[in-house]
């Protein structure tokens, strides 16, 4: 058997539950793990219509458990009644804007939704392990680049802390209890499927495929770390096949390209991949108290579990400009 095989073997069959499967991520990665033949599970709490998940009706696909996240007993009945496995713990509140609103319910949802998720999992002798997504924003700003999973996690506005916090708990419960978790820290996700069309990617495909000027709200200068959602839910599987493994179990991993780009490269490049490459952004410089540079070291996830980017920039916006682009003329 080759190893391709063998990583596709992984999956047949094994019974995964995924918090947030109807999201952006969610969809993707529930989609890869139906492709691989896993029995999925999904918490869902809101049936999203616009979502990936639903819009391509893979859904009909997987065993839906309709409730909250908050809900400790719909967990624990969950993954005892359907024997789960392997769980992804991807539900969250994601928007930083939401969260600076109303940093309660963020707070809520993202930190004591995790404790409550991981409190089910040690109670249940079937759960083989979690992954858990953290995200870049729970460093915090930091004076040193790129990020790299030793820095100390020093989030200071409310979608951040929640992010530190998680992260911490996840590692909490593997080192207190010894469960097999690994913790996910993703820099800025892009693809298909992504309709938050105020989001940087997003929103400057929509404006260049209706032939508008895309909008930058900073002075262009911003500098971050994309990485193509494909690339995201490979790190992700990847994860999980080797969550009881001494360099994994217990241990956070950045998901990034290792490098930054600015927001004005960033729409050039989308811009020259179109149809109307003469196309001038509009810079409206409105952004204050914005960190400069972000960018993660994937070095090592790419030790412990050999992952790293297959996709340039370039290569994974033409293939999210294609998904946009079907998507805005259906």
């Amino acid at each position: 058997m080759s190893r391709q095989s063998e990583k596709e073997a992984f999956w047949r069959g094994r019974r995964v539950f995924i918090t947030g499967c109807t999201g952006f991520l969610g969809s993707w990665l529930t989609a890869a793990l139906l492709e691989r033949g896993a029995a999925v599970v999904g918490l869902i709490r809101l049936r999203e219509p616009d979502s990936e998940l639903i819009r391509t009706g893979l859904i009909s696909r997987i065993t839906q458990v309709s409730g909250e996240l908050l809900d400790y007993d719909l967990l624990r009945q969950t993954l005892v009644e359907q024997q789960i496995d392997t769980v992804f713990h991807l539900a969250g509140q994601t928007i930083v804007g939401v969260a600076n609103r109303d940093p309660a319910a963020t707070f809520e949802t993202n930190i004591r939704g995790t404790w409550l998720l991981l409190e089910a999992v040690r109670q249940t002798p079937t759960v083989r392990g979690v992954v858990v997504a953290s995200s870049e924003k729970a460093y915090g700003e930091q004076t040193t680049l790129p990020y790299r999973e030793e820095f100390p996690l020093q989030g200071r506005h409310p979608y951040e802390v929640s992010k530190s916090c998680a992260d911490l708990i996840a590692q909490s419960f593997a080192h207190t209890f010894g469960l097999a978790i690994a913790v996910t820290r993703c820099s800025n996700l892009y693809g298909g499927g992504d309709l938050n069309w105020n989001r940087l990617i997003p929103g400057t495909i929509q404006s260049v495929l209706d032939g508008q000027q895309p909008v930058i709200r900073s002075d262009g200068s911003f500098r971050r770390d994309y990485l193509y959602v494909a690339d995201a839910v490979r790190g992700y599987l990847m994860l999980a096949q080797h969550l009881t493994e001494p360099g994994v179990r217990g241990q956070p991993f950045n998901l990034g390209s290792g490098c930054a780009v600015s927001a004005l490269e960033v729409v050039r490049t989308i811009v020259a991949l179109s149809d109307t490459p003469e196309i001038e952004p509009v810079i409206l410089n409105e952004v204050k108290n914005e960190i400069l540079d972000e960018y993660l070291s994937p070095a090592k996830a790419e030790q412990a579990i050999g992952w790293r980017p297959q996709y340039t920039l370039a290569g994974g916006l033409k293939e999210a400009m294609d998904w946009y682009k079907a998507y805005l003329n259906a």
